[in-house]
């Protein structure tokens, strides 16, 4: 199997685990699934289910795994910050969440690239877990959100195992409040831990405590808010037209305006940049 610094160089295709259904299903490992640099961050072309497969699989074997679902936003973050770079590419699994990075993929040669939003992948996660008994927990979100999501988790799968859910404090917590966190997540029996703190905290919070939380730790952004019903997601359609971006910005522009402004024109630039030396033949810049 190649390492995630071998995909990130040369585009290369490593191992990954599950296979997809038409009826959602899920069903053993066999799938292989390719991984290559956008940006100079990795990016695995995996699907919905195959990355359920790939999270269940490893939370069965009690191993402690990152799994990051990343926009345009953690792209152009990890490009202005080596050390979240860092933490990217060395999640064991990120997942193109926006139709702009699978045209990227596609464009640089890994022609199964699919979409696979935070959201969907949560949704297939929880539906595997619920299908085959493994314990899950929820980490992030205000209190309120939390608990409207775990009133909304419970009714839409009443046979999941919820073990954990902590909404934490804003600020940074001091050592012993972390400790005290990581005792209580371990502690829980959850096997699959969903971090909902928003980019890029969650990934750098997954990141600092791999090895330290026994679960499979899926980093899953405004999926809490998605699920709970405190915010809408945009229409399948500008899901796959990769509009979805309007949708947000129109629910909440004062957010999101800045960013989308600052980033999604560099973003064009930067990737039209590596397509072209893609295509005449020379390795695709990640400066």
């Amino acid at each position: 199997m190649l390492t995630h610094s071998d995909a990130v160089d040369a585009g290369a295709v490593g191992r990954g685990i599950g296979s997809s259904t038409d009826d959602g299903s899920c069903l053993t490992a066999e799938s292989d699934w390719a991984s290559h640099a956008v940006l100079g961050m990795r990016l695995d072309a995996t699907s919905c289910q195959d990355g359920a497969r790939s999270i269940i699989d490893w939370a069965a074997a009690g191993e402690s795994r990152v799994v990051c679902a990343a926009s345009v936003n953690n792209v152009m973050h990890a490009r202005s910050d080596p050390r979240y770079l860092t933490v990217m590419n060395g999640a064991d699994l990120v997942t193109p969440d926006g139709m702009p990075l699978v045209w990227a993929l596609r464009g640089l040669g890994v022609r199964r690239a699919e979409h696979v939003r935070g959201t969907d992948l949560t949704t297939a996660v929880l539906q595997c877990a619920a299908d085959e008994g493994v314990a899950v927990g929820f980490f992030g979100g205000s209190p309120d959100v939390l608990q409207e999501l775990l009133a909304s988790v419970g009714r839409r799968w009443p046979r999941l195992r919820i073990a954990y859910a902590y909404s934490p404090p804003f600020r940074e917590a001091s050592r012993a409040e972390d400790e005290r966190t990581v005792e209580s997540i371990n502690a829980s029996g959850a096997q699959i831990l969903f971090v909902g703190l928003g980019c890029p905290k969650q990934e750098l919070w997954m990141a600092s405590h791999r090895d330290r939380v026994h679960e499979v730790m899926l980093g899953v952004g405004a999926a809490f808010d998605f699920l709970a019903g405190r915010k809408r997601q945009a229409p399948r359609l500008m899901q796959r037209t990769g509009t979805e971006w309007l949708f947000r910005l129109a629910a909440e522009p004062r957010r999101l305006w800045k960013r989308y402004l600052r980033q999604n024109p560099r973003f064009l630039a930067l990737i039209a940049l590596q397509l072209i030396a893609a295509r005449i033949g020379r390795r695709p810049s990640e400066t």
